[in-house]
C-alpha cells in the first residue's frame, strides 16, 4: 500500500478539530491538536484518541491519568493551528480553564469532555488511548471540521 495514497483516501472522511490537553509534572499545560477521535461506548462512556508517536508530547499523555479534550469550534481555527505548531509555547494568548478532575480545558469551545485513561495500546505509528469520561459539557456553535487536508465548514 503507498502511504501516500493512503493518506488520500483517509483524507475523505471528514472529522471534527478538537484539542487535548494534560498537565505536566511541573503544573503547566499542554496540549496538541487532534481529529482522531471516536465514541467508543455510552455504558460506561468510553472514547478513544491517537497520538502519533512522533509527538513530543506523547509521554506526557502516557505518565498522566487525565486528560482534557476541547471540541474546536468554526470560529477556532486559529487554535487549530497553534495547537499544532511544534516548538512553541501552545498555551500562549490562549483562554482555558481547569475541569473539575484538574485537566485543562479550552474555553469557548463547542463542547469539552475530562477523560481518565482506562487503556493505551500500540498500534503501528500511533498510541490509542481508551479513555472513560467523568465530565461532559456542551456549549454551542458550529464545528472546526477538517476534510481532505483542509478545514472546512458545514452548509445548511
Amino acid at each position: 500500500m503507498d502511504p501516500h495514497d493512503f493518506r488520500r483516501a483517509c483524507g475523505q472522511f471528514a472529522t471534527g478539530v478538537a484539542v487535548a490537553c494534560v498537565i505536566g509534572p511541573d503544573g503547566s499545560p499542554h496540549g496538541l491538536t487532534i481529529n482522531s477521535f471516536t465514541s467508543v461506548s455510552l455504558s460506561p462512556p468510553l472514547i478513544l484518541i491517537c497520538i502519533g508517536h512522533d509527538s513530543a508530547l506523547r509521554d506526557l499523555f502516557r505518565q498522566q491519568a487525565r486528560f482534557g479534550l476541547s471540541f474546536l469550534r468554526i470560529e477556532q481555527r486559529d487554535l487549530s493551528n497553534q495547537f499544532a505548531t511544534r516548538g512553541r509555547d501552545r498555551f500562549q494568548g490562549v483562554n482555558w480553564h481547569t475541569g473539575a478532575s484538574g485537566v485543562p480545558l479550552l474555553s469557548d469551545s463547542l463542547a469539552d469532555m475530562e477523560c481518565a485513561i482506562e487503556q493505551t495500546i500500540t498500534a503501528g505509528d500511533h498510541d490509542i488511548l481508551i479513555a472513560r469520561v467523568a465530565h461532559a459539557s456542551v456549549h454551542g456553535g458550529h464545528p472546526l471540521l477538517y476534510f481532505n487536508s483542509a478545514y472546512a465548514a458545514l452548509r445548511e
